[in-house]
């Protein structure tokens, strides 16, 4: 499974770069506090994956990793290749660049 960490995100974010980024909490966590991605709950994820680009990169993250990681590997045995799981999740977001966020 590819990965990418939350700097390497960053650096994306703030070049500009065309890629998705997929956030697979539940919706009430991703009220709480999020990075401004889709948000398409793990649960979901396989009925929603027309929301789900196939021809640029796209980024998923959770809280730690391990939701997202589970999203993946369901997203893969559906065919997709282009997916990157963000180390660490929100939680490494927060302790890298924003230690106020709050994080359920």
């Amino acid at each position: 499974m590819k990965e990418i960490t939350v700097e390497e995100l960053k650096d994306k974010i703030d070049g500009k770069e065309d890629f998705q980024l997929i956030d697979v909490r539940e919706e009430f966590e991703y009220d709480t506090s999020n990075l401004s991605g889709e948000n398409i709950p793990l649960a979901d994820i396989v009925l929603e994956q027309n929301k789900i680009a196939r021809d640029k990169p796209v980024v998923v993250h959770c809280r730690s990793g391990k939701r997202s990681a589970q999203a993946i590997m369901l997203l893969e045995r559906e065919g997709y290749d282009n997916l990157y799981n963000l180390k660490g999740g929100i939680l490494a977001w927060r302790d890298a660049f924003d230690p106020d966020m709050q994080v359920y």
